[in-house]
């Protein structure tokens, strides 16, 4: 595979995952999910109608967001329940401690690329850091 189709296979994942992000906070047809793109990348980028359409329609065939009568699209019910936190809003489905410790985790290794890449940002927060390994500390004796 070239790295030209590797790039288009990554930047339709990532189409689809914005366009459910925007179908999430509010229904929209496809006229205004590519202005809405186009606004939020400062006219920078404006998907085409030849891939925003044909997307929408995939979506829809696989159960991820429906067509209204208004001709706007929104999530379905089932999409709304299975996205949760941290693809959506933080509400949704109670989530496992296991999914919690990978996301702490995840946290604690963008800290560590902190300190070694821009110790500033994290200098401030030692304090509270400290306070939370703590806390951590102690569920596990």
């Amino acid at each position: 595979m070239g790295m030209w189709m590797f790039g288009e296979m990554r930047r339709r994942r990532g189409l689809r995952m914005w366009v459910i992000t925007l179908l999430e906070r509010s229904p929209k047809n496809g006229a205004e999910i590519m202005d809405e793109m186009e606004m939020m990348t400062k006219g920078w980028w404006r998907p085409s109608p030849g891939s925003v359409y044909p997307l929408l329609e995939s979506l829809v065939q696989e159960g991820f967001i429906k067509k209204r009568e208004d001709g706007k699209y929104e999530l379905t019910q089932r999409t709304k329940e299975d996205m949760g936190w941290p693809y959506g809003s933080h509400a949704g489905q109670p989530r496992t401690v296991e999914d919690m410790l990978k996301e702490i985790s995840g946290y604690v290794s963008y800290f560590e690329d902190l300190v070694k890449s821009d110790k500033s940002k994290i200098e401030p927060q030692k304090e509270k850091i400290k306070e939370i390994a703590e806390r951590l500390a102690a569920l596990s004796k």
